[in-house]
């Protein structure tokens, strides 16, 4: 069954763990303005949800970009073991988090058959990374919020992550093709 599999090359496997890398010292940043801005939020915690999608975004970038299988799970995981590395305040389990929100996307670009690249199948993708914090956090982390806050933040997280982590890798993927960025792979034609 010859042609079944996609050939990788070396760049299929360099760029998405070089964006993860970028993502994750972004990540970093991101972890402290996260804890710094909770106050922001004290009138309804779970509102500060809103911005969470910026953890979704590259496994959905990173698929966009390469259009190979794996590469979500790639970027994804290599972006939240840099923020780990770097240092959170959730420690090692943010690389366990780093692999599943990749894998989420990675299952839906696979249901489309690594075949549709645009708006839609990104903010579906997206939406799907959203899937695993809306629950892991609320039992981990928010287990004594009232069942109306917990739902309303599961909620949020998987609208941000469909808007930041799935449009927002989108337009991403098409600013980097504009740029002449992406030559090297498919995704350069947008």
């Amino acid at each position: 069954m010859r042609g079944a599999l996609p050939r990788y090359r070396t760049v299929d496997i360099v760029v998405p763990a070089v964006l993860g890398v970028a993502i994750g010292v972004v990540f970093w940043a991101w972890n402290l303005l996260w804890q710094v801005s909770a106050p922001l939020f004290a009138f309804f915690p779970p509102a500060q949800a809103v911005v969470y999608g910026t953890w979704l975004l590259p496994g959905v970038l990173g698929a966009l970009v390469v259009r190979k299988p794996g590469a979500a799970v790639l970027t994804s995981t290599a972006a939240a073991f840099v923020s780990m590395v770097l240092g959170t305040p959730w420690g090692v389990e943010v690389a366990l988090a780093g692999f599943v929100q990749g894998l989420l996307p990675e299952l839906v670009f696979a249901a489309a058959r690594y075949r549709r690249w645009g708006m839609a199948i990104s903010v579906l993708a997206g939406a799907a990374a959203g899937i695993a914090p809306a629950v892991w956090d609320n039992v981990r982390y928010y287990p004594t919020w009232p069942l109306s806050f917990q739902l309303v933040y599961g909620v949020l997280v998987v609208v941000s992550a469909a808007v930041i982590g799935g449009a927002g890798a989108r337009l991403l993927t098409s600013a980097l093709a504009r740029a002449g960025a992406l030559s090297a792979f498919p995704s350069a034609r947008g």
